[in-house]
């Protein structure tokens, strides 16, 4: 089993005749995920590495209804557009790409996908993999095969390098991933990880998950209402990163838009929480390999 993509996955690509779209789509390709086409307002015709390109999300559908599946590249001003007519047109998964979208678009999407019941992956999400079956977007790189092989652990990321960094270190000791899946750096996520370890604890692959997090959100706390409510019961390691942002003047801009400290949610307090209930807390990345071991 695994969570999100599978053998079933049709991707439409959003954007497919940019740079970073061409890209994606290939690598798509290349690992086996089945892209069937690509949607480019005013480039109806065109071809991108033999994928038929159409102007609308709606007519790509009325040639590809088993389509399931977008992964979104286009510029962050066209973001919303592109992610509302993903969902009017009903797919089922929606990664996206996108970075610098207007919070205000941000959550005006995220609340129009979850009225239909729609999965938003990202926004500035990289993907996921599925070792050996699919990937949605670039994660891995060239080097994919050598990263990340079939496992039975889950892992999450805020970091897009470290999604890549933990699966190859869970692949050097001989333990593989099920899923991974980075969630993207955005304030507002799509997919939490509540989220994903709800759909973890029902994979039957998945024996534990490792999550690499970070200061900034409070996402974190609510992996621990979700343990107290017995919703999620499989080991679970975690490493909250950027601790030593504490010693900054407040107000210092340390990163991403997700990197923004709510008063009292900081890395201290999240580990003390996460630890009551049980979780694993490393205290460096790498010991995360080891804890879920």
């Amino acid at each position: 089993m695994s969570i999100l993509i599978s053998q079933n996955t049709k991707v439409l690509v959003q954007g497919m005749t940019g740079k970073e779209g061409a890209k994606g789509a290939k690598a798509m390709s290349d690992y086996g995920t089945s892209v069937l086409c690509g949607v480019t307002p005013g480039k109806g015709g065109q071809e991108v590495d033999g994928k038929p390109v159409y102007n609308s999300v709606g007519e790509a559908m009325t040639v590809f209804p088993d389509i399931n599946t977008s992964v979104i590249y286009v510029p962050p001003f066209a973001a919303k557009a592109a992610i509302l007519e993903a969902i009017e047109n009903n797919i089922s998964l929606i990664n996206v790409f996108v970075e610098r979208i207007p919070i205000a678009d941000t959550a005006y999407c995220l609340a129009a996908a979850k009225e239909k019941g729609i999965r938003i992956l990202g926004p500035s999400s990289l993907g996921c993999v599925v070792p050996g079956v699919a990937r949605l977007g670039v994660m891995g790189g060239p080097q994919v095969q050598e990263i990340f092989t079939p496992g039975s652990i889950g892992v999450i990321s805020r970091s897009g390098g470290m999604s890549n960094e933990l699966s190859w270190q869970l692949t050097k000791q001989g333990l593989g991933q099920s899923t991974t899946v980075h969630v993207g750096g955005d304030l507002l996520m799509g997919t939490t990880y509540a989220d994903l370890l709800r759909l973890f604890e029902a994979d039957e692959q998945t024996k534990a998950v490792m999550i690499y997090g970070e200061h900034g959100g409070s996402y974190e706390f609510e992996i621990v209402d979700l343990i107290q409510n017995k919703e999620y019961t499989k080991p679970l390691a975690i490493y909250i990163g950027g601790k030593f942002v504490s010693a900054f003047p407040e107000g210092m801009n340390i990163g991403h838009a997700g990197a923004i400290v709510e008063r009292g949610k900081g890395a201290a307090e999240k580990e003390a929480a996460l630890h009551s209930v049980g979780v694993r807390i490393a205290q460096r990345y790498e010991d995360l390999v080891t804890l879920v071991q």
